[in-house]
C-alpha cells in the first residue's frame, strides 16, 4: 500500500491534533498499511518468518514519525534524562521523542549508538550531546525480536558509564526479547503487540 504525497490539509494532520488514544490507534493503522508484509523473510536476527515489519515506512513517515514521538515520551520515566537506540533503526525514533519533548517543556538529550567505532575521528562508538556518567537513559528500539539489537545499546551505555534499566519498543513480535531484557534486569514495554497488529491487518484488509 502507498500514502499519498499531496500536501495535507490542516484537518489530515492527525498527529498533531489527536489525543492519545486515537493517535495510538492511527498509528496502529500506519504500520498495518505501510510496514507490515506477509510472505517469506529473513531477518536481521537471523530468523526466518512469514512476516516482516518495514519499520521505517512509518517512523520516517512525517506523522508517524510525530505519532511516534508523542506516544512514547509519555512512557518514559520521571527521571529519564536522555534517550537512546541501536542505529539504523532507533535513529528517527530517538531523535521524534527528542523533539517531542522539547515541546512538553522537558527537554530531553538523544544519542544514537554506532554497531561499530567511528574509523576516524573521535572513534566513537556513541553520537549526540556528551552527558554525565550517571545519566539515566531510556533505550529505544523499533521492532523486538530476539532484543539482542537494544542490548547492544544498552551494554554500550552502561560500558560509558550511563544509568539504563528501561527499554521501550514500538513492535514486540514475542520472540524471547522481553525474556532477554528481563534475565538481564531491565524493564521492558512495547506499543504494539505483534497480534495486535496482524489483527488490524485483517481488519483493514476486509
Amino acid at each position: 500500500m502507498t500514502h499519498s504525497t499531496e500536501t495535507p490539509t490542516q484537518a489530515d494532520i492527525w498527529a498533531a491534533t489527536a489525543d492519545l488514544a486515537t493517535l495510538r490507534h492511527k498509528l496502529l493503522d500506519l504500520f498495518c498499511q505501510l510496514a507490515y508484509q506477509e510472505g517469506d523473510f529473513v531477518l536481521a536476527s537471523g530468523l526466518r518468518s512469514t512476516y516482516y515489519i518495514n519499520k521505517t515506512q512509518v517512523t520516517l513517515h512525517p506523522q508517524g514519525a510525530l505519532a511516534v514521538g508523542r506516544l512514547l515520551f509519555p512512557l518514559l520515566p520521571a527521571d529519564t534524562e536522555a534517550v537512546a537506540g541501536l542505529t539504523l533503526g532507533a535513529d528517527p525514533i530517538v531523535t521524534a521523542v527528542s523533539v517531542v519533548s522539547v515541546y512538553e517543556n522537558r527537554p530531553i538529550p538523544a544519542l544514537i549508538i554506532r554497531k561499530e567505532a567511528k574509523g576516524y575521528g573521535t572513534k566513537a562508538y556513541i553520537e549526540g550531546p556528551t552527558l554525565p556518567e550517571g545519566t539515566k537513559i531510556v533505550v529505544l528500539e523499533d521492532v523486538v525480536t530476539t532484543g539482542q539489537s537494544a542490548l547492544k545499546a544498552v551494554n554500550r551505555l552502561k560500558d560509558a558509564g550511563y544509568i539504563v534499566e528501561q527499554v521501550i519498543g514500538l513492535v514486540d513480535r514475542k520472540q524471547g526479547g522481553a525474556e532477554l531484557y528481563q534475565s538481564v534486569g531491565l524493564k521492558f514495554e512495547a506499543l504494539f503487540g505483534i497480534e495486535e497488529v496482524q489483527q488490524r491487518y485483517r481488519e483493514l484488509l476486509v
